[in-house]
């Protein structure tokens, strides 16, 4: 982030605790869940949000399922910011309070390649199944739920089993890129903020028809002991200045 949205976003944040009595809190320690996907923006806007109030902010970071074993569990946490299938599991969601969720971002699917590889096609379902059949390799994260949209998108165009002798799991999201950045595989399939990192290019987003958007929400652990300083991270993640962060890492608020 450049120095100007990062001043911007501390200014901002700084000012809504001055006029606010959430300022006069103690300095808490929040324990959040994350999306993996989301490892960009939370960790350009983790310290402003620490600056401004003196909580810390220590932040877990992992795939759909692993969140829900760990919201299902024993161990503690104070919010979630998560894709929102975790909430689709009754019991990971009874862990958080009840009531709507606030949504942070939203993000769509693409398809990653070598920088500076011939460009690629992807424009229509025909041609993206044709430059998939065509790969040699594809990188994604299978155990995910970003990465169970992708193998629906392979079911729909048809080319599931073809694709299983193809893929290359990966273990975590900033994983994918890397592996085509070093040749490991030829494209990377998953949503478009995770594909755009440094030696990859992105080919283009996924069809009008087979696109979709996967949406990150948030909401605030039932048992926390935390609640005033996590809805107070939360709030500062619906910030103007927040949004332009989480837009300038490739994803859409809200």
């Amino acid at each position: 982030m450049k120095k100007p949205l990062r001043a911007a976003a501390a200014s901002i944040f700084g000012l809504v605790f001055i006029m606010s009595p959430i300022a006069n809190l103690h300095a808490a320690e929040l324990k959040v869940l994350a999306g993996g996907s989301l490892t960009g923006p939370l960790n350009e806007l983790g310290p402003p949000f620490e600056r401004a109030t003196g909580h810390k902010l220590t932040i877990h970071f992992d795939s759909t399922p692993n969140l829900i074993k760990l919201a299902t569990s024993d161990a503690p946490f104070d919010l979630g910011v998560v894709p929102v299938d975790v909430f689709k599991d009754a019991a990971a969601k009874a862990r958080f309070a009840s009531g709507p969720t606030i949504n942070i971002a939203r993000v769509g699917y693409g398809v990653a390649m070598r920088a500076g590889a011939p460009k690629l096609d992807v424009s229509t379902p025909d041609a993206l199944k044709k430059t998939l059949l065509d790969a040699q390799s594809i990188a994604f994260l299978p155990a995910s739920a970003a990465g169970a949209y992708v193998s629906s998108v392979f079911e729909r165009l048809g080319i599931g089993e073809a694709m299983k002798a193809k893929t290359k799991p990966q273990t975590a999201t900033g994983d994918i890129a890397k592996a085509v950045a070093k040749g490991d595989a030829e494209l990377g399939v998953f949503l478009i903020n995770v594909l755009m990192a440094p030696g990859v290019e992105i080919a283009g987003p996924f069809p009008t028809e087979l696109q979709n958007d996967l949406v990150f929400t948030s909401a605030v652990a039932a048992d926390t002991k935390e609640a005033e300083a996590a809805k107070a991270f939360i709030a500062y993640l619906k910030t103007p200045a927040a949004a332009a962060v989480i837009k300038a890492k490739g994803m859409e608020p809200g």
